[in-house]
């Protein structure tokens, strides 16, 4: 890792050092029952230091972003990290298939949906919509024994669905489809999500997925699941659900 690049993520760090409190470092770090050590830096102070840095330096490169982002990443605590989750968001145009290994490293070690999510569903989704040989990585995630690599693996689809394009969601089905009997909370929940996004624009897809599964599915999947479909089959689909647990 070069000199600059250290510095850089020294600098932000020491930002982010300054424009945190105690008070709040000691309040995250008991919501979101992690071990890393916090700041107590707001996540739009972290995100306004990031982007002040990022502009800065109209001419980013790809390798200064990623060494920068691991920099950040080896950092001494949970905002460090969550700036390199920004940075490599707000860059992520940026970034090559080569570079799906780093996310996957960093997945590994984020311990955190706070973390784990925008990695996965903005860093890792952008990815693999521009580089769809790396759908074969997600297929191995979605097997991987880390709970937080298959939640990746779920919804590293979420965006294009959520915008209503269809291509991914037999991939998506599949994975949900195995995962559906796991009692991991943050697994249902992901299952859940996306079904739930992709609801608000395919309706009729997600009912027509969910009704022979519905006896299978949780009550977290099914409860998000079906937020936002019309009331009948939202009705229809519940009825399935209870009916099962009777």
């Amino acid at each position: 890792m070069n000199k600059q690049a250290n510095a850089d993520a020294a600098f932000i760090e020491e930002q982010l050092r300054a424009a945190g409190s105690p008070e709040r470092a000691a309040s995250e770090q008991n919501y979101l029952k992690s071990s890393l050590e916090f700041s107590g830096t707001s996540v739009p102070a972290s995100r306004a230091i990031v982007t002040a840095w990022r502009r800065s330096r109209p001419d980013l490169r790809r390798e200064h972003l990623t060494t920068v982002a691991e920099a950040l990443w080896a950092g001494p605590f949970f905002e460090c990290r969550l700036a390199a989750v920004i940075l490599l968001t707000d860059r992520r145009q940026l970034l090559q298939a080569a570079d799906a290994p780093l996310v996957e490293r960093m997945l590994r070690t984020a311990g955190t949906w706070a973390l784990v999510d925008g990695l996965a569903a903005d860093v890792m989704g952008s990815l693999v919509e521009r580089f769809p040989e790396l759908t074969g990585t997600l297929d191995r995630w979605a097997a991987d024994e880390n709970f937080w690599i298959r939640r990746s693996a779920l919804l590293a689809l979420l965006v294009p669905l959520r915008r209503g394009e269809t291509a991914g969601f037999e991939r998506f089905a599949g994975y949900a489809d195995a995962m559906l009997g796991e009692t991991e909370f943050f697994i249902r929940k992901a299952i859940g999500w996306v079904l739930r996004e992709t609801a608000k624009r395919q309706p009729d897809l997600v009912a027509a997925w969910l009704e022979p599964r519905a006896r299978r599915a949780s009550g977290v999947t099914m409860r998000e699941a079906v937020k936002y479909l019309p009331a009948a089959q939202r009705e229809t689909l519940m009825a399935r659900y209870r009916q099962a647990r009777r």
